[in-house]
Parts: C-alpha cells; sequence; structure tokens
C-alpha cells in the first residue's frame, strides 16, 4: 500500500475516528462526572461548566479551535490536516456521547446516573452510581485507560486532539523547553488550578494517577507491547556466539568496534533482535561459550526485517 493512497487515508481516519470515540467516552462517562480529567483542556472544561453551566464538550471546542490556529500560525504545518480532523472528532465525540444526551432515550436512561453533590451543577455519569467509595476509582481507572487508549489511536494514524500539543509544542519552539517537561508543567498548572477552584486536594491526587494510567495505555495503543528485545553482547568470543546464533536462533547479527575503557582493548561487539521467548536460549548460549560475556536487554517496540513483521507507523 503506497504511502499517501486512498486506501491508507480511509485506514488512518477511520483510526483517527476509532480513537476519538474512546475519547469522547473516557471524558464524558468517567472522569467529568468525577472531576479527575488529567489535566489539559479537560481539566479546564470542568472548571468552566462549573461556573457556567455549559458542557464541558462545548469549552473543549471553542478553546481548541483557537489553538489550533495559533500552533499552525506558530509552530507551522506539523499541525496539518490529520491533526485538524483528530481535534475536531475528538471534541465532537465528547459532545455525542455526553451522558446527558442518553437520557433522551429511554431504554439507556438507567444506565445513566447524577452523581453531583446537592446544590452542584448535575453530572451524569454512566454505569457508576457515585454512591460507592470506590466508583471515584473504578471511574479513574476506566477514564484513563479508555481515554489513553483513544489518544494512542489518535497518535498511531497521525492525528492530535489540539488542546495541550499545542502550547508545549510553542514553548519547545521558542524557549527550548523538552517536549516531557512542557507536557508535565502545563498539566500541572492546570492540575493544580482544578484543585484550587474544587477546593479539593485529592481531586490533585487523582489527576496525577490518571494522567501517569493515561500516558502508559497511550503508548501501549501507539506503539504496541514489546514483542522484540534488542541485545547488545560484548565479548572476546563473539565470533563463536554468532555462530551459535546463526545455527540456533536463525538471526542475523551486526558486529561494532567496541573498546574496553580500562585495557583499550580492542573487541567486537554483537547487536542482535530476538523475540522475547528466544531470550533464554540467547542467554544460554552466551553463558556457555564465555560466562564472562556483557549481555544489555533492552525492549524493541518496532522492528522492520527479515523474521520480523511491521508494526511501525509511516510518518
Amino acid at each position: 500500500m503506497k504511502d499517501g493512497s486512498p486506501r491508507e487515508s480511509v485506514r488512518d481516519y477511520a483510526g483517527i475516528l476509532s480513537g476519538a470515540i474512546l475519547f469522547g467516552v473516557a471524558y464524558t462517562w468517567f472522569l467529568f462526572p468525577f472531576r479527575v480529567s488529567p489535566g489539559g483542556i479537560g481539566g479546564l472544561a470542568q472548571i468552566l461548566y462549573h461556573l457556567t453551566g455549559i458542557r464541558e464538550g462545548f469549552w473543549m471546542l471553542g478553546f481548541n479551535m483557537p489553538l489550533f490556529l495559533l500552533g499552525l500560525l506558530l509552530v507551522g504545518r506539523q499541525f496539518g490536516v490529520r491533526s485538524f480532523v483528530g481535534m475536531l472528532m475528538s471534541n465532537v465525540m465528547c459532545l455525542l456521547f455526553d451522558p446527558s444526551n442518553m437520557l433522551r432515550i429511554h431504554s439507556l436512561r438507567n444506565l445513566v446516573h447524577d452523581v453531583a453533590q446537592p446544590g452542584e451543577m448535575p453530572r451524569y455519569a454512566v454505569f457508576l452510581t457515585g454512591q460507592s467509595p470506590t466508583d471515584i476509582l473504578l471511574a479513574s481507572i476506566a477514564g484513563s485507560a479508555v481515554l489513553g487508549l483513544g489518544l494512542g489511536l489518535i497518535f498511531r494514524f497521525r492525528g492530535s486532539t489540539g488542546g495541550t500539543d499545542i502550547p508545549v509544542a510553542v514553548l519547545r519552539k521558542y524557549m527550548g523547553v523538552s517536549i516531557s517537561s512542557g507536557y508535565w508543567l502545563v498539566e500541572s498548572v492546570i492540575i493544580l488550578t482544578v484543585g484550587v477552584v474544587f477546593r479539593n486536594p485529592q481531586i490533585v491526587i487523582w489527576a496525577y494517577l490518571n494522567l501517569f494510567l493515561c500516558s502508559r495505555m497511550t503508548d501501549f495503543a501507539a506503539e504496541g507491547m514489546p514483542y522484540v528485545k534488542a541485545v547488545m553482547i560484548i565479548s572476546d568470543r563473539s565470533g563463536e556466539i554468532r555462530d551459535e546464533i546463526f545455527r540456533r536462533l536463525d538471526r542475523g547479527v551486526t558486529f561494532l568496534k567496541a573498546e574496553g575503557g580500562l585495557d583499550r582493548k580492542q573487541r567486537d561487539a554483537i547487536w542482535v533482535c530476538v523475540h522475547r521467548r528466544q531470550v533464554r536460549v540467547l542467554q544460554g548460549i552466551v553463558r556457555k561459550i564465555d560466562p564472562g560475556a556483557f549481555m544489555v536487554l533492552t525492549d524493541a517496540y518496532d522492528v522492520m526485517g527479515y523474521g520480523f513483521r511491521q508494526r511501525t507507523v509511516t510518518y
């Protein structure tokens, strides 16, 4: 399938749509009702719904449209068509899956519960009643997991949800702030603001927990499980180890020229990728041939080439 072909475009937009649906479900069914959004525009939307009564989905769309234009102006074309589509779809799904809409369908009303305290604006959750102390924990886990999967799918198919992606990109370009530091800075400001507005320090703790869970699930959905191990082996008997890897594992290896830091001795280092189920066999090979060898194993998420199926996302 050629890059940029109609078939690939349909696949990408279908993937973004699937992620957007999960995004909308996570926020509106689990996170917004219990005020445990992991920062971002969703956190600001919670505050503004509390102050104005206008649903969070409208605020998210209202924030993201000018932010997207600002990102396009200040950062450039990295915020392209797929980014706009991903942002628009995810925001629309927050409006579409709002539990208040389900109240209009008689067969779905029993699934929707108002978890707000007396005197507060209604906060409708799906499945969870808010009467159990564990409901906020369940909402946090379910919401963060589903949100992370949705974001991962959107990123995997080259989309974006707008929001804090844009100020982070601006911070990176104009202030030299790394992406990870930028996200933590922006999200922390929003999370702390939510805690102050609702006068509830527990919300801050839940939000940081959700941020961690969401980021892990996003990585899982975008990159997949690390099904391959990349292995570095430094040994004086690298030739014998190579031969056994060829014979028993049917894997190619790469020799890298290395020099010992202490003795300054020149030697070959072997670099090889193997399936997880082959790791124990490889360890046995190395221990048998050279018990004093130095071996490092790391996770490899995307491997292309002989013996490995492609799992990469083309940008």
